[in-house]
């Protein structure tokens, strides 16, 4: 996916998002996630004992994924903003945990 530089300074401005993801049964799934954008644009997630989760597991088997990020860039007024990236997602064994813990 390619970011404009505004989409890229607030992906990098954020510490959390969402992840969802569905099982090979299309069952749901949502949970917070760490995650950083690489220079070519790739959003990375990792966690603590990744390879055991669930969300994990639900990408290993179908290969799909959306992050949302988002927050509250003022209450007076309500001034809400994010980005929804949907797509491709890898689940990957061989790379060091790309965040830590």
């Amino acid at each position: 996916m390619t970011f404009t530089a505004a989409e890229l300074d607030y992906l990098r401005s954020q510490p959390l998002g969402r992840l969802a993801t569905v099982d090979a049964d299309g069952a749901p799934q949502v949970n917070p996630v760490g995650f950083r954008v690489t220079s070519s644009g790739d959003v990375l997630i990792g966690g603590y004992a990744m390879a055991k989760t669930r969300k994990y597991r639900n990408v290993s088997a179908t290969g799909r994924a959306a992050l949302v990020v988002d927050d509250l860039a003022a209450r007076d007024p309500w001034t809400v903003r994010g980005i929804e990236i949907r797509g491709r997602a890898e689940a990957t064994t061989s790379d060091a945990p790309p965040i830590p813990g």
